[in-house]
């Protein structure tokens, strides 16, 4: 963040805007960013206990001062319950012993001494609430005593004793999914490739996670980075687009090699996307089109060679048969007219060998005859009158 201020300060002197390449960005966002480390979790059990406090200091201060104004008495109750908000904000002993200080100062400077029973109970109250801790079902707390390492609690309440422990982490232990991506990283063949995944992780050793570590799921994306790029240069780019689970084997293997050490271990590692470059996948559909069109000619080819034997096969039926081949020729041409207007066209040659054409002659002759039998008829008996 700061030399990301740094760097606008000295585009604004210049008078103009200075364009960041890609990489000083990734520079600039992997810096170190120093946040503040929490003493304690502020809930509303931890609210509840304050109120609990806060009542018994005003039935105390009744107690031993009934005459008490009831504007002073809600003043000094509704600067507790703001000093508490503030310091549930904050979250740190420091602050909250400040931030009493400076109540207990306010008011003897306001009322004398007249609120001591008050504000006794009140400051017990403010120790002793942030003491419970509540931790979820699936959260790991980390305790640190005076600095050092002191124990593990969780899930459920558990206690830590007023400034001299914290909770420094609540540490998530279920299944996470975590996406990373590889961009424009060359294969084995040179090939430009854009490669999203996901990684399916959880912490097993809170400890470690937290304590040999500044920000495990960083280091955690970092590595996945790391692992794709590695194993996206050791193949080429079929076996990418063909064995994707084996890729994530590979990359779970490695990720799992570096982050046990850290109380971390990854589950599985899937490829979600793999993103090639326009012209290159033209390319391979253009090829994958011809190599269809090849098969489909190859499989007519096939069809072909296998009709011709078929044929082959019945000609040698028909050969030494020729009562059957007439009877084939006559089911064809009963077939071709079965519906009107059909023409059926024949080979010379098919009618020659199978003897057609007397038959088809004969046929014709029948049907002229046919034809010219009335007309014949008609004339004899007019000769016979005259």
């Amino acid at each position: 963040m700061r030399l990301r201020k740094q760097t606008a300060q000295m585009c604004a002197k210049r008078g103009k805007k200075m364009k960041l390449t890609k990489k000083t960005k990734e520079l600039i966002d992997n810096l170190p960013i120093h946040s503040i480390s929490f003493d304690f979790r502020t809930q509303t059990l931890n609210l509840m206990i304050f109120l609990f406090f806060l009542g018994g200091g005003i039935f105390l201060q009744l107690y031993f001062h009934p005459d008490t104004a009831v504007m002073d008495m809600l003043l000094t109750t509704s600067g507790a319950i703001i000093v508490f908000m503030i310091t549930a904000g904050f979250r740190l002993w420091i602050a909250t012993l400040i931030l009493v200080t400076a109540s207990w100062i306010s008011s003897i400077y306001h009322f004398d001494t007249r609120f001591m029973p008050f504000l006794a109970v009140v400051t017990a109250g403010f120790l002793l609430a942030p003491m419970i801790q509540l931790a979820q079902q699936w959260e790991k707390a980390i305790i640190l005593r005076l600095g050092k390492f002191s124990r593990i609690k969780g899930p459920g309440v558990f206690f830590i004793l007023p400034v001299i422990e914290k909770v420094t982490e609540f540490v998530d232990t279920r299944i996470r999914a975590t996406d990373f991506s590889a961009e424009t990283t060359l294969t084995h063949d040179t090939v430009p490739v854009n490669v999203d995944a996901i990684a399916f992780w959880m912490i097993w050793d809170p400890k470690k996670a937290i304590l040999e570590l500044e920000a495990f799921l960083d280091a955690v994306i970092l590595s996945a980075q790391t692992a794709l790029r590695d194993a996206i240069g050791k193949h080429e780019l079929a076996t990418l687009l063909s064995e994707r689970d084996k890729l994530g084997k590979e990359i779970q293997e490695i990720l799992e090699a570096k982050t046990s050490a850290w109380g971390i271990t990854i589950l599985s590692v899937e490829i979600r996307d793999i993103i090639i470059p326009k012209n290159l996948e033209d390319a391979m559909s253009r090829r994958a089109q011809a190599e269809r069109e090849r098969q489909a000619r190859v499989i007519l080819g096939t069809a072909e060679v296998e009709i011709s034997e078929k044929f082959a096969d019945a000609a040698e039926r028909y050969k030494d048969n020729p009562t059957a081949l007439h009877l084939r020729a006559m089911n064809m041409i009963y077939e071709g007219l079965r519906k009107n207007g059909t023409i059926v066209l024949l080979p010379s040659s098919a009618i020659e060998t199978m003897s057609l054409g007397t038959v088809m002659g004969a046929n014709q002759a029948m049907e002229q005859l046919k034809k010219n039998m009335p007309e014949a008829a008609g004339e004899n008996p007019e000769s016979g009158e005259e």
